[in-house]
């Protein structure tokens, strides 16, 4: 049954990213040129309700779908790490013209080159699972 459940979640994602136009690669392309607000709004929306559900998970002790407690672990503060990773990130988003949610969105819309991209990007996962021990802290 929670199977059945993350593939409605999933489905109603992949539909709210593609009506909303956030997979759309001529938005994600306005927002890099600084030519449209609409991605910066997406990105602002789902910033402000990430942040309240957080707090609402924090303050009234929500569990999680098996019934757990969800913990959030302080994460170490760097600079450089988050610098490169950001850069990285911007770049390969930059370039395919999606990050990693609209792109399995693309893949349920027909965009079949994206696949190009899915299987860059799991490499990089992989590769960066291998380096993560000596990357800096």
């Amino acid at each position: 049954m929670r199977t059945l459940i993350y593939l409605l979640i999933g489905i109603l994602f992949g539909i709210t990213m593609f009506k909303s136009e956030a997979a759309s690669w001529f938005r994600i392309y306005e927002m890099f040129k600084f030519e449209s607000f609409h991605m910066y709004g997406i990105i602002g929306s789902a910033l402000v309700i990430g942040i309240i559900v957080v707090q609402l998970i924090k303050r009234l002790n929500i569990k999680s779908f098996y019934g757990e407690t969800i913990h959030f672990h302080p994460k170490a503060k760097s600079f450089s790490r988050y610098m490169i990773g950001g850069v990285l990130f911007g770049l390969g988003w930059a370039l395919a013209g999606a990050c990693p949610g609209p792109m399995f969105t693309l893949i349920g819309a027909g965009y079949i080159p994206i696949l190009v991209v899915i299987v860059a990007s799991l490499l990089g996962t992989f590769v960066y699972g291998l380096l993560k021990d000596k990357l800096p802290h």
